[in-house]
């Protein structure tokens, strides 16, 4: 059987699994087995709306028998999947690179209760692009500018760049003041995994991250920050400013993690800009975010 590319389904590609030794006699059984938390009857349906496929692409069938090692593929679907009405902005695509502005809430990459309703999902929709690849991260919670990898060919240079710290990005963010420290301020501490395991912590040792803070406003209570993050730690801005004593608004994780909210106000946090010299021609290139932030 001769292994080719799945296609997608409304943006989401296939997921592909090997089916591993077991006492099962249909596919069916093997995934009830594997994937517990899904009901029967959901895979039943997956099957019948042919979301369920062979290693060519071929729909497989309710009874299709189990063997060990057969290679599927499977379209991962979340029931009551919350809709996101804010869409993203398209900031420039060419072969190569494509740079969305995206909302506070939505996610880059499916995860969890979220599979169409991710920025990666839309973008490939829209454009038609199936290769397009995240080359960094950003949170949910945090609005602004993402850069993806539209070409296989040419996805390791441009992931070279945030890897060797040649992209140069720029964080806006709204937080309470902070008296008594001059600035620009350079923040370096050593991050780790906290609890609950999606927070993280400052910990004892050498230093794994820097942020550098500067003040682009000082409204009253609330000032304008600049954050440049030296080094891309998890959640490391909005860790750094907690620990500073301006924890970033409506921030639900730090300082303390706090019970979620449908209608909380979104993190006032914004990746605003992004700067680098294009490695495919050299070329400068830099690209603002339209989005603001407000309370």
């Amino acid at each position: 059987m001769t292994r080719v590319p799945l296609p997608e389904l409304d943006g989401v590609p296939a997921s592909r699994l090997q089916l591993p030794p077991g006492p099962w006699a249909t596919v069916l059984d093997a995934l009830c087995a594997r994937f517990p938390a899904v009901p029967r009857a959901v895979w039943q349906s997956r099957f019948d709306r042919g979301r369920v496929l062979d290693a060519t692409g071929a729909p497989l069938a309710r009874h299709a028998a189990h063997r060990a090692g057969l290679e599927i593929g499977y379209y991962r679907e979340v029931v009551d999947e919350p809709r996101i009405e804010d869409e993203a902005r398209i900031v420039y695509a060419d072969a190569r690179l494509v740079v969305a502005d995206k909302p506070h809430g939505l996610p880059v990459m499916p995860a969890g209760r979220f599979v169409t309703q991710t920025l990666l999902a839309r973008l490939r929709r829209e454009l038609g692009m199936p290769h397009l690849v995240p080359l960094h991260r950003l949170d949910r919670a945090t609005a602004g500018l993402v850069m993806f990898s539209a070409d296989p060919a040419t996805r390791a240079a441009y992931h070279a760049l945030f890897q060797e710290r040649r992209v140069v990005k720029r964080y806006e963010a709204l937080a309470p003041a902070l008296t008594g420290i001059d600035f620009p301020h350079r923040r370096c501490s050593r991050i780790e995994r906290g609890e609950p395991f999606f927070r993280m912590r400052e910990a004892d040792g050498p230093a794994n991250s820097e942020t550098v803070v500067e003040v682009i406003e000082r409204a009253g209570a609330t000032w304008r920050y600049a954050l440049t993050p030296v080094t891309g730690r998890k959640h490391q801005l909005r860790l750094h400013m907690a620990v500073l004593g301006a924890p970033i608004l409506h921030d639900p994780w730090y300082p303390t993690l706090q019970d979620a909210r449908p209608d909380a106000p979104p993190l006032q946090l914004l990746a605003r800009a992004l700067a680098f010299d294009d490695p495919h021609d050299g070329t400068p290139r830099q690209f603002v975010s339209g989005r603001g932030l407000g309370g």
